[in-house]
């Protein structure tokens, strides 16, 4: 098993002057205790769930470029974009370009977007549910086209909601074939079955059924004829260590618990958001303990 960092929080002690400096600190250290990728939410409110739109929040692939400056190791993504937000084409061009300048680290974490009153708040297009599905795959489909060959597969692509004429992508992505595609989700119908047709990886929420989701996905991946164990399975988490590490063992023991449901990649979060006693503190403690698993 793996741990990735979600970095959800922008507020930071000292205010948004300090903000650039607290998060290359804690990019540096997660990538020098071991661990393997950084997510980034892609919102421009914060979560209700993390304060609402009153508190800070950072665009996410700003975010990922400036971390890339300062990593050189460590994976990194969105968890996860919405596919309606920005254009298919810029978004394959933005993850190209994040992919190119950090050495082929970039993944596309992609999902249909759940966050209303964040789209209607500013302007953003935001159709119903059953659209935003069609779009989510559309556009993973135009992905796959520009990051084909040398140089994007050129013939014009047409969908329903997706339109490109020339899906030309100079200069092109550095991870071949393409950079990895995150789906997160958990709708068995509709967000399983895009994991199981077009997806690297899926990312879930920790609930009591995610084995149950995970037997989905690989009855999907039969359907479709994927290998269900080339797929890598994630899921969001928080890691609570404690103040000096006594919550280390009741954290061990969870993690175990998702491995032996299939989990092989944790993305959590810190509590505070910028505690590197409690990244070092994973860094010796836990990434050794689960590396087996």
């Amino acid at each position: 098993m793996k741990l990735g960092l979600q970095i959800v929080d922008y507020t930071v002690q000292g205010g948004p002057a300090h903000l650039a400096q607290a998060l290359a600190e804690v990019a540096r250290t997660a990538e020098a205790v071991g661990f393997d990728a950084i997510g980034v939410a892609d919102h421009l409110w914060q979560n209700p769930h993390i304060g609402g739109p009153e508190r800070e929040h950072l665009e996410a692939y700003t975010v990922l470029a400036f971390l890339a400056a300062h990593t050189e190791r460590i994976r990194l993504m969105t968890l996860a974009t919405a596919a309606t937000f920005r254009s298919p084409g810029l978004l394959a061009k933005t993850v190209t370009t994040l992919d190119v300048l950090s050495g082929g680290r970039a993944w596309l974490g992609i999902g249909a977007g759940h966050y209303e009153p964040e789209a209607t708040g500013l302007g953003l297009f935001f159709p119903p549910r059953a659209e935003r599905f069609e779009i989510l795959e559309e556009t993973i489909q135009l992905c796959l086209r520009m990051w084909h060959g040398e140089q994007g597969d050129e013939r014009p692509f047409v969908g329903k909601h997706v339109t490109a004429q020339r899906p030309l992508n100079l200069p092109q992505s550095l991870t071949r074939p393409h950079p990895p595609i995150l789906i997160a989700g958990s709708g068995e119908q509709k967000t399983l079955r895009l994991v199981a047709r077009y997806g690297n990886a899926c990312n879930l929420y920790p609930m009591p059924d995610i084995g149950h989701k995970l037997d989905v996905l690989q009855r999907h991946c039969e359907e479709e004829g994927r290998d269900y164990d080339a797929i890598e399975k994630t899921c969001a988490f928080v890691f609570d260590v404690g103040k000096n590490g006594e919550k280390t063992g009741e954290l061990l023991g969870q993690l175990d618990r998702f491995a032996g449901l299939g989990i092989q990649t944790v993305f959590g979060r810190v509590e505070p958001p910028y505690d590197l006693a409690s990244l070092e503190i994973l860094g010796l403690d836990v990434i050794p303990a689960i590396a087996g698993l």
